[in-house]
């Protein structure tokens, strides 16, 4: 088997929405995949879908990572496997919404499972494998809810903060080897993220201002292979992105509240 047959790129999430387009634009690119996520249906498909139309190699695991062992059982099928990668795609996560005393602790503790500690887990369980690469890349998925405290998104805007954070501190420390760290931080992305989250009222508002998947997918590949530490898809993201950095935080909650309210 050639080099090139050997290495791959793993996305996490990858039978929809952002995982899925970032699964097909990495194919583009002649990336040879390895998908993840719990639908072994919706994973098939694409598996299909991504051989017929590009010709890489693409294999499949469907698993529940928000399973206390997940990580660790995907990373022991790479090794078993002797898959090298180039790329780690942290995809996987999603939102609830409403008051935080509202909403059951063990929901929102998965949340957190999901959105944080499994992204740290696969960083480190996979950083080994990525090192050996000439060129590798790490993209974590986060949002422009990072940038600030989001009232009724309260636990879901602190996962997308904490991975904003880790991102950038894994950057500089890795930033003498051959792996690049990005963070790719979409704002609302037509993905059914709002209906999953419970955000109704929110979901008709935000298809105004809603971009396509495979428009962020394009946008963060082209981000990650341009090594570049924050990607914010969308110019009306990237002002907002750049407002909070300027405005009063008190003012930034009670507007954020406004949009989200419940």
């Amino acid at each position: 088997m050639a080099d090139s047959e050997k290495k791959y790129a793993l996305i996490t999430g990858a039978s929809k929405g952002i995982g899925k387009a970032i699964a097909i634009a990495l194919a583009k690119r002649a990336f040879n995949l390895l998908i993840v996520a719990r639908s072994e249906n919706e994973l098939s498909l694409l598996r299909t879908e991504i051989i017929n139309k590009y010709g890489v190699r693409v294999e499949m695991l469907a698993i529940d990572l928000g399973e206390t062992d997940a990580p660790t059982e995907v990373a022991d099928w790479i090794s078993t496997k002797g898959y090298q990668l180039n790329a780690l795609i942290n995809n996987a996560g999603y939102g609830i919404w409403g008051n935080f005393a509202d909403q059951k602790l063990s929901e929102q503790m998965n949340m957190c499972r999901l959105n944080m500690d499994v992204v740290t887990e696969f960083c480190h369980l996979l950083l080994p494998n990525l090192l050996k690469a000439e060129q590798a890349y790490i993209l974590n998925v986060s949002s422009t809810a990072a940038y600030q405290a989001v009232p009724t998104l309260a636990i879901y805007s602190a996962t997308k903060a904490y991975i904003l954070s880790l991102t950038r501190a894994l950057r500089f420390e890795l930033k003498d080897t051959s792996i690049s760290v990005s963070c790719l931080c979409p704002g609302p992305v037509d993905t059914g993220f709002a209906e999953r989250a419970g955000l109704d009222p929110f979901s008709k508002m935000a298809q105004k201002f809603n971009m396509q998947p495979d428009e962020v997918a394009e946008i963060a590949i082209k981000g990650l292979l341009k090594k570049k530490s924050e990607i914010i898809p969308g110019l009306t993201n990237l002002i907002s992105v750049i407002g909070v950095r300027f405005l009063p935080k008190a003012l930034i909650e009670k507007m954020a509240a406004g949009i989200y309210k419940t």
